[in-house]
């Protein structure tokens, strides 16, 4: 069967530290010419650009109607994937061939103009598509019956709620019949109800012979839905076969354990930071133990050393917050003994998903107080015995019953 998606050496590259402003209009380019022109033989500028590689010689193709997802940890590259398959973006280097039209779904208000009302909203993307105006209307009330927005049909979009656009966003792209639908994580934003609606119109979509690329961090979604998976690990393709295998070997190498340092600060050293599930090497699953290891090394003599952990949502929120003050860890530690701190959780209360860890390492004796920041993140992994469970990602605490953060000299 011929592809309909043909990908050959795709690359992007990213300049950091580089400004750039596409949407300047025409007198602030000539604002900033003059500026420019001033102050250029004053000063040098003292910017330092450097290039990083988002993807790298991506090379694969998609069949008709085959449901494919794109997994992989934050950063590996898949929302640029998805953006240069939309046309969002340019990449760098390489070739797609992309047979028929796209639709596409990469975060709320994607496509939409802000100042239009849904209805003219569907008119406009389907527009864009290529659709005739009686194609519209033949679909138009299956789009806002799916979309559940028929009170609000005729209100701009900017007065949505985040769920709202979601809703009308993707009732659009799924019912104006794209040969080729593109989803990311944005699904995440509607309620259960609608999620599972969702996921149900996609196997329609899949089922009418038309083709779906989908990023997730739900493996049980992901298994569920794709028969086939990519992994992308730092821009390149990892692995690329049936879901059961691809997503065995993500959660193998990527959520197996989290390692990282070591860190430096005035007064401390953090050597290591590993985080893993029941015991090291498995993967953190949500409702089972979580263990959180720091091997951490004095760099002045120290009467009292203890250590605060701050557990973060990837929206940077604190959830979860011990500190080994509470469970009696001060304790004398000479210069350069390692010293490891384990957090131990019986019951991890996270939901699956993507975390960030902060440390404060503390000696209240040199009045030292060092903030490690987004020291490492790591991962909860998805279980399907706990596919249909609820969780409160809106949870707060400060200290559980069944936790214990202890500390012992190397």
């Amino acid at each position: 069967m011929k592809p309909i998606l043909r990908v050959a050496n795709l690359s992007k590259q990213y300049e950091i530290g580089k400004r750039q402003n596409p949407n300047s209009t025409l007198r602030e380019t000539l604002v900033d010419m003059v500026r420019t022109s001033l102050r250029g033989f004053r000063r040098k500028s003292k910017e330092s650009v450097s290039a990083i590689w988002a993807l790298k010689d991506v090379a694969f193709e998609v069949v008709p109607g085959e449901v494919v997802a794109v997994i992989g940890t934050n950063g590996a590259g898949k929302s640029t994937l998805l953006k240069i398959l939309s046309r969002i973006t340019e990449p760098t280097t390489g070739r797609i061939e992309l047979y028929g039209r796209v639709g596409s779904l990469l975060e709320v208000g994607t496509g939409f103009h802000s100042e239009l009302t849904g209805r003219e909203n569907i008119y406009l993307n389907g527009s864009i598509l290529g659709m005739r105006r009686a194609e519209i209307d033949r679909k138009f009330d299956d789009i806002v019956a799916f979309a559940e927005v028929e009170t609000f049909i005729d209100t701009p979009v900017k007065r949505y709620s985040s769920g709202m656009y979601v809703r009308l966003a993707f009732a659009v792209a799924a019912h104006l019949e794209p040969e080729v639908l593109i989803i990311d994580e944005v699904l995440a934003v509607g309620d259960l109800a609608f999620q599972k609606k969702c996921l149900g119109k996609i196997g329609d979509v899949a089922r009418d012979g038309r083709t779906v690329l989908f990023v997730s961090h739900s493996m049980d979604t992901v298994q569920n839905l794709c028969s086939r998976a990519i992994l992308l690990r730092d821009g390149r393709i990892e692995a690329d076969g049936p879901t059961a295998a691809v997503v065995h070997q993500y959660l193998s190498a990527s959520r197996s354990e989290a390692t990282s340092g070591p860190w430096l600060t005035p007064s401390f050293r953090v050597e290591r930071v590993r985080i893993f599930g029941s015991s090291p090497g498995e993967p953190a699953m949500p409702l089972e133990p979580l263990t959180v290891e720091l091997d951490i090394v004095p760099r002045v003599a120290t009467r009292d050393m203890s250590v605060h952990i701050s557990i973060l949502g990837e929206d940077q929120r604190r959830l979860l917050g011990f500190d080994s003050v509470d469970f009696g860890g001060i304790v004398e530690y000479p210069p350069d003994t390692p010293s490891r701190f384990t957090l131990f959780l019986e019951t991890s209360p996270l939901p699956p998903g993507n975390y960030l860890l902060d440390l404060y390492v503390k000696s209240y004796s040199n009045q030292a107080f060092e903030h490690l920041q987004h020291t490492t993140s790591f991962e909860i992994a998805e279980k399907s015995v706990y596919g249909n469970r609820l969780y409160d990602r809106n949870w707060h605490g400060q200290t559980l019953a069944n936790a214990s953060l202890t500390a012992q000299k190397l």
